[in-house]
């Protein structure tokens, strides 16, 4: 056995199921040995950005890892930014990036690079392997690491060498790697508790911020409970891993991403709880405006943070407030009316809330679109909701790669911004290659028009003719049909509220992938 075999035996003996691949030259021990060794599923994808941010849509739905396999420095540059996103997102991720033979580096190939260098901001855990013996311990460990929601990033780098190299006749296997449970979570202080619960009940206008593990399953619920024994309201950070909404759950509002509407909706606040969340600050800074969303008067306390046990600080806030069994208050189902006439964002994402099949998962990278969609969706059956975590665009479209792959038996719906999703377009021909349920939705104005409206905001003055060209993507015009089926999927293009729902709803009922560009 060399120890290419070695590590993916360790990798599918650790509970990696899936590998999104985009290999060269220094990986083809591995591809081989994920041919000969069966267990995980090898998804091919045409850019490495694809790779990294299917792997972090994987993670968010399965609550596990998938393994991407990158191609020496310039490939795993290539899925930084993604990488990035999916760090801020606390996701599990297992990166085995290949790199020249040891005695090869010295002679400074053309794709030598400081792998480790590239690597280490997105990276948790980081090591290369010396030899082939190296290769499945490392693994084992790069396993453990990543460990499962929340988690971190683990990159390993594999020499080619350590990959085809045979093991010694001593070797070994490493025992299987042990994920992390929310009890090896660190212990929340009961001093920590009791002193949330104490300010709570002192409070006149308390707000729980949640995030992570608050916003699903049992941590919404528990957040409902505490909300149930104190008047407080419930919030969400602006960007979030994962929520579960819609008709049934628990409702927490969605802090608006611009300052001075998430300013709005805190007015009044004289405290702020946060659970699983961080202190809401501006996504950029701009003249003569705040850095910190807070209102001046309102007091913060943290009860968990984003990587503590989101859920058993709520568990014990929930006791300490003698919170009720249950929430007293449950989304209610909204009754929406068919939209007519001419089609823009609010229209747009009204009609796919009207649509939208019980159990869907919505990834968010409608940029301009998003509020709309948020709104429009509160009362819509129940569905999860993905969101872009680290503001590196080009997320949406591989989210909903990964996403589909975790759950098959799910429909994904992408809401993605036309300028957004150039950045990884080839999403769609591995949603095409492996027959993915995702329903792209590109909402097409023709424009990177947050930046208009951020130009505006930032106060350099009006934008003369040079500076709006910076800005414009609709000359020449971006086909997203034909983009599409040249990658294999089924596109159409509307441009009324009637059409778009008539197609939207047959896209619903039939299998596979498909795109649908919506002109506003």
């Amino acid at each position: 056995m060399n120890g290419a075999q070695a590590l993916i035996k360790t990798l599918l003996e650790g509970g990696i199921e899936v590998c999104f691949a985009n290999p060269g030259t220094s990986e083809m021990q591995l591809v081989q040995a994920i041919d000969q060794i069966p267990g995980i599923r090898p998804i091919l994808v045409l850019f490495e950005g694809v790779a990294t941010g299917a792997a972090d849509g994987y993670a968010r739905m399965a609550r596990q890892p998938a393994c991407t396999l990158l191609h020496c420095g310039p490939g795993l540059a290539n899925g930084v930014a993604n990488l990035h996103n999916a760090h801020k997102a606390l996701s599990p991720i297992v990166n085995v990036v290949g790199d020249h033979a040891t005695y090869h580096r010295r002679y400074d190939a053309p794709l030598t690079s400081d792998i480790e260098a590239i690597a280490r901001p997105v990276s948790d855990w980081l090591h290369s392997a010396a030899t082939a013996a190296d290769l499945p311990r490392l693994g084992a460990e790069a396993v453990a690491a990543a460990g499962g929601v929340p988690g971190k990033i683990a990159t390993l780098l594999v020499p080619a060498d350590s990959a085809w190299n045979e093991l010694p006749a001593d070797y070994l296997p490493p025992l299987a790697p042990t994920l992390p449970t929310p009890n090896a979570l660190p212990t929340l202080p009961s001093m920590q508790v009791d002193r949330a619960a104490k300010a709570l009940r002192q409070a006149h206008q308390p707000v729980l911020l949640l995030g992570g593990e608050g916003l699903l399953g049992e941590g919404a619920t528990l957040a409902g409970r505490i909300a149930a024994a104190l008047p407080l309201r419930l919030l969400a950070e602006t960007f979030n891993r994962r929520l579960e909404r819609g008709a049934g759950r628990v409702p927490i509002t969605i802090l608006p991403y611009f300052g001075e509407d998430a300013l709005a909706v805190l007015a009044g606040a004289d405290l702020m709880v946060l659970a699983g969340a961080k202190r809401p600050v501006g996504f950029f800074a701009y003249p003569n405006k705040p850095s910190v969303l807070v209102p001046a008067a309102c007091q913060v306390l943290t009860l968990a943070g984003p990587a503590d046990d989101v859920v058993a600080a709520l568990s014990a806030l929930a006791d300490a407030l003698h919170a009720p069994a249950q929430p007293r208050l449950l989304q209610t189902a909204a009754d929406l009316v068919p939209a007519t006439g001419v089609l823009d964002g609010r229209v747009a994402t009204s009609v796919i809330a009207r649509c939208l099949p019980e159990g869907a998962i919505i990834v968010d990278e409608a940029i301009t679109c998003s509020r709309f969609a948020q709104l429009a969706s509160v009362g819509a059956p129940a569905h999860d909701w993905l969101q872009l975590m680290g503001g590196s665009i080009g997320n949406g479209l591989p989210l909903a790669v990964g996403a589909a792959v975790a759950c098959p038996q799910r429909r994904v719906i992408c809401l993605e911004g036309d300028g957004s999703a150039m950045y990884t377009l080839q999403s769609l021909w591995t949603m095409a290659r492996e027959k993915l349920d995702v329903i792209n939705v590109i909402f097409a104005n023709r424009s990177y028009a947050i930046l208009n409206i951020e130009f505006e905001r930032v106060g350099v003055g009006t934008p003369g003719a040079r500076a709006l060209s910076m800005l414009d993507i609709g000359n020449p015009a971006l086909r997203w049909t034909d983009i599409a089926r040249g990658m294999g999927i089924h596109s159409e293009r509307v441009e009324s509220a009637e059409a778009f729902e008539a197609v939207f709803r047959s896209l619903l009922e039939t299998p596979g992938p498909a795109l649908v560009e919506v002109l506003i």
